[in-house]
């Protein structure tokens, strides 16, 4: 409760930007963390995670009124989209740590070369830095954070200056849960972060706009460091006349209404096959009304767009269609309101499929066949950060073959992005390097390949000393590897492995086996039926 009261008390007070002559200072302090190598023990990391989680949990009440003050989140989705989703991924983490850190026998390793007893450890990057965003203000800031510490690195955290309360928050968390002199906080927005970008990182992690990310990118180059970056992307959603038309809508409408449509996985458009578009639209009208019984702008589950830019862009997009909306389309500047719209359009080139809008709106163009929408999709964007195919089975997996994106839900939008053990990432633009579950370990540790050289193995490796003369017979006796193909690349199996292998399984090895038994098979090398 005194956490709580305190955390109350923070948010009363305005947002005050970290000094940019101060950030040099702060930057220094958390790399003279690390090399004094304070953040690396298990126990060290345990602590911290554990300190971190009962943090939030003492502050829930003032997370809870943050996000409704910058964004209008309901009670209900901060806890399950920020609240929920940080301790059960510290608990999970924090469980999990001890089997993540030990050292892994490395892969794929001959016979001969296992004596050097070869090995992969997970070493922390260093020092790093991570740059939040405002529509998961709390869970895109905290999630990179849990896998920094579990990883044993220092960091700097740079909340969104976008939602400035939960900002406030943030900081109070850290301050009053975490190491501070290997943990810290600085507030601000252009000047600073660039101040920061000034320094160097072991590692940038950035989530956010693509403009942004270019500018992170460029500057990160210049000192060769390292960057995770998770952006968004012109997702596409596919309906096909072979969808369950009514559950399609259901859930591609929960996609655009979780946060008022503020999330980078949600679908930007939905192409739904002629066949189908109007019971599509009817559907989506029946479930809108389902949703908001008593209208959107009366209900406490819907939020509002998260400052007046963002509300007005969304409104200029509205303008500048030539679609028709179908549904929705209420709004009000004043409570930074806009109403799920679903906007019928007539060609792929329309601003509203051609620009991300990052907000309620659902834009459908209806499409000949599911040609047409694979061409389409490709066309608007490449490598998407999502993708949502609805229909039977052979179209999806064709839908998927022929397409890219960072994921996948298959009749479903972005509910793999819900999966918190389950790494996320961009492909392309839209993204690089993934994070979640033991993927954010993954995403600040180095591994690390090691070896040890008995002294007893000098005569083995005096092959490796010159003079060379008469040795690379005995080299090419260590180390040659000698091909299954032949020179037209079909796969060539001896006896054993044409039992083994060819037969596709222990059963069929076995009836292989009885025939050369009783005569029926020739046993010279074989070809396989690929080949």
């Amino acid at each position: 409760m005194t956490q709580d009261l305190a955390s109350m008390a923070a948010i009363a007070t305005q947002l005050k930007y970290t000094p940019v002559d101060t950030i040099p200072g702060i930057a220094a302090g958390v790399r003279n963390a690390f090399n004094s190598h304070k953040t690396k023990p298990l126990e060290f990391r345990l602590l911290q995670l554990r300190k971190l989680y009962w943090g939030i949990v003492d502050n829930e009440a003032a997370i809870v009124q943050a996000c409704k003050e910058d964004l209008g989140k309901s009670t209900f989705e901060t806890h399950v989209s920020e609240i929920e989703w940080c301790k059960n991924d510290i608990i999970f983490v924090a469980q999990n740590l001890p089997k993540w850190v030990k050292d892994e026998a490395a892969p794929d390793i001959p016979l001969m070369n296992k004596l050097l007893s070869p090995r992969i450890r997970k070493d922390p990057l260093g020092a790093v830095l991570i740059i939040g965003t405002y529509n998961f203000p709390v869970n895109l800031a905290v999630t990179p954070l849990v896998g920094a510490i579990a990883a044993g690195c220092s960091a700097i955290l740079k909340p969104s200056e976008n939602a400035p309360t939960v900002a406030k928050v943030l900081q109070h968390i850290l301050e009053t849960s975490l190491d501070v002199s290997c943990y810290d906080v600085v507030q601000g927005a252009i000047p600073e972060t660039t101040a920061l970008l000034d320094e160097k990182w072991d590692k940038i992690f950035y989530t956010g706009g693509v403009n942004v990310a270019k500018i992170i990118a460029k500057k990160a180059a210049e000192t060769l460091t390292p960057v995770t970056l998770e952006l968004g992307g012109r997702n596409p959603a596919i309906v096909t006349k072979n969808a369950d038309v009514r559950l399609a809508a259901k859930r591609l409408l929960w996609g655009k209404i979780m946060n008022a449509g503020q999330v980078c996985m949600s679908h930007n458009y939905t192409m739904v096959d002629k066949e189908v578009i109007d019971a599509f639209i009817a559907e989506i009208k029946i479930v809108l009304k389902q949703f908001y019984p008593n209208g959107v702008k009366e209900s406490e589950d819907f939020a509002r767009i998260v400052n007046g830019r963002q509300w007005s862009r969304l409104r200029r997009m509205l303008e500048e269609t030539n679609g028709k909306i179908v549904a929705g389309g209420d709004m009000d500047e004043s409570q930074r309101y806009l109403e799920p719209t679903v906007i019928l359009v007539d060609s792929p080139n329309d601003s509203l499929i051609q620009d991300e809008s990052f907000g309620p709106l659902l834009p459908i163009l209806p499409v000949d066949d599911l040609d047409t929408a694979i061409r389409i999709a490709s066309e608007v964007h490449r490598t998407p950060l999502g993708l949502y195919p609805f229909g039977n089975k052979q179209e999806t997996e064709r839908i998927m073959l022929e397409t890219q994106s960072g994921g996948v839900s298959v009749n479903d939008a972005w509910f793999h992005g819900t999966l918190p053990t389950l790494a996320f990432g961009g492909v392309g633009d839209s993204g690089q390097g993934s994070y979640r579950g033991k993927g954010s370990f993954d995403c600040f540790s180095h591994r690390r390949s090691v070896i040890t050289t008995p002294g007893w193995m000098e005569r083995l490796l005096d092959v490796r000393y010159p003079p060379y003369e008469g040795k690379l017979a005995k080299f090419k006796q260590m180390s040659e590897l000698k091909p299954n193909f032949d020179r037209d690349g079909k796969v060539k199996l001896d006896l054993v492995s044409y039992l083994l292998l060819g037969a596709g399984s222990k059963a069929g090895g076995l009836g292989r086996y009885a025939a050369l038994l009783l005569g029926k098979s020739s046993v010279a090398p074989i070809r396989t039926e690929e080949g």
